[in-house]
């Protein structure tokens, strides 16, 4: 797995992005948060430079851009993919962040490896995520040059975002197809996961999301008390991006809170 890290002394935090995303989108956060804590950011599969990957016996492409990963989607083998990171940078029990897709994989890390994770923050996704809210099929795979991937990528609800998922020759980082079987292996009830958690959890809200309402948010913490809430007015689902220094002081304090100093 190709991933950010930014080295120094600082108490680990492992950062996993949402659908679409990669490590870098952590950036902001990882200055804000340094130098005490060191965020390390993977790309988690299909996407960015942990995006493809080919058995021997598959064509490597020719004309065609980012061939599909030759693999699953489904939430064991993201969770098993982040296992293994945190074991092989012997980084357990390990604080660890999740955006999104990356918020599902975290609390369900932390409730079937317990003993890989020492606290956890969830950001703007709930027990439930519903089935795939952004249909990809026909997004071109190459852009002309920077100015046209701006065109495209004005239109959805993060350019931003998404265009950091655009290499520097205009090719996309990710493959649609890929991205849209990531959006359904994500969808689900993960009630069980998410009270099977017994680690210290804070769970991350934005006004205007659009994966976590106030009812979700809620329910999530009245099924499961020992959970703090913190909800940022005014911003959408990019938290992260959206409000960099008001999200690391609420991770930086609840850490704190627990002893995990930075």
């Amino acid at each position: 797995m190709n991933y950010e890290d930014p080295g120094g002394p600082g108490i680990p935090i492992v950062a996993l992005h949402g659908t679409f995303g990669r490590g870098k989108t952590f950036a902001a956060v990882t200055r804000a948060l340094s130098p005490d804590y060191r965020v390390i950011a993977p790309d988690l599969r299909g996407h960015a430079r942990t995006r493809t990957q080919r058995t021997a016996s598959t064509p490597q492409p020719t004309t065609s851009p980012r061939a599909a990963w030759d693999g699953d989607f489904g939430r064991e083998a993201f969770v098993g993919d982040v296992a293994a990171f945190i074991e092989g940078l012997g980084l357990a029990p390990a604080l660890v962040v999740g955006h999104s897709l990356g918020g599902v994989t975290a609390y369900q890390l932390a409730a079937r490896r317990p003993e890989l994770v020492r606290a956890l923050v969830v950001e703007d996704v709930c027990a439930v995520p519903g089935d795939a809210v952004l249909d990809v099929t026909g997004w071109p795979r190459r852009f002309s040059d920077r100015a046209a991937a701006e065109r495209f990528f004005a239109a959805t609800p993060a350019p931003e975002y998404f265009l950091e998922s655009v290499g520097d020759d205009g090719e996309l980082l990710f493959n649609p197809g890929d991205m849209m079987a990531v959006q359904r292996g994500n969808a689900g009830d993960w009630w069980d996961d998410w009270l099977a958690v017994t680690q210290p959890t804070l769970l991350l809200r934005a006004t205007n999301s659009f994966l976590l309402d106030a009812a979700q948010a809620a329910e999530m913490i009245r099924r499961r008390p020992a959970t703090e809430l913190v909800t940022f007015d005014g911003t959408g689902h990019w938290i992260h991006r959206e409000a960099p220094d008001a999200y690391a002081e609420a991770v930086r304090g609840f850490f704190r809170n627990y002893g995990l100093l930075g």
